[in-house]
């Protein structure tokens, strides 16, 4: 059964950084394109950033332009969400998703993903 774990959110201080991890089992990342997406209390979900099989192109929402940058490691199956500078208005349930694109195009931030995760806390306060 494909499944996408999320794991590294918790609380930090403004101006801190976290790093998101997003892990596949059941399936390999290689062929899939990857997004992150979060949703705060009463907001619509948001694209975050997105990044193709390969790796080499990815994608980013303004609000996060500069401060995140999106990896992935496909021998560890494995996607990473840098955060840096993180502020306030970055609090939100993040999520991954995957799902077949283009291998060396990220798809655009509010790409339709097919395969989800359950999501990790991310509480940015002093």
């Amino acid at each position: 059964q494909l499944q996408l774990v999320e794991s590294g959110g918790g609380l930090v201080q403004p101006g801190g950084s976290l790093r998101l991890s997003c892990a596949a089992s059941g399936f390999t990342l290689d062929y899939y394109a990857i997004g992150w997406f979060r949703q705060a209390p009463g907001k619509e979900r948001e694209g975050v950033s997105c990044i193709s099989s390969t790796g080499g192109s990815t994608n980013y929402a303004d609000s996060v332009k500069g401060r995140f940058t999106i990896s992935r490691d496909n021998a560890k199956n494995t996607v990473y969400l840098q955060m840096n500078s993180l502020k306030p208005e970055d609090t939100a349930v993040y999520y991954c998703a995957a799902d077949g694109f283009a291998p060396h195009i990220a798809p655009p931030l509010g790409y339709e993903y097919a395969y989800w995760g359950q999501g990790t806390q991310v509480t940015v306060s002093s």
